[in-house]
């Protein structure tokens, strides 16, 4: 399902216009995104957890060369589903 399958998902599930729903979709991924990089958690119980971890510095090799590279520490975006969004994809 990609972005426009979804707003249309959304608009007719809840009785919303296509543009509505688009905006509210929007607006939601921004929200988090928001929190995200302000170094928050986004909590939405029975779907799952939104949150930034951060990875060390690493040494790595480069597969072309056999060369050994340093790979620099990044945050990286992490998603836990919640338990009931677990039990309803079984």
């Amino acid at each position: 399902m990609n972005k426009t399958e979804l707003t249309n998902a959304i608009a007719e599930k809840a009785g919303l216009t296509k543009v509505d729903a688009k905006k509210a979709l929007e607006a939601c991924v921004a929200s988090i995104t928001e929190a995200l990089k302000a170094g928050d958690k986004v909590a939405l119980v029975g779907f799952g957890t939104f949150s930034v971890s951060e990875r060390a510095a690493r040494t790595g090799v480069n597969p072309q060369t056999k060369q050994q590279i340093t790979i620099a520490a990044k945050k990286q975006a992490k998603f836990k589903a919640g338990a009931e969004l677990d039990a309803a994809v079984q």
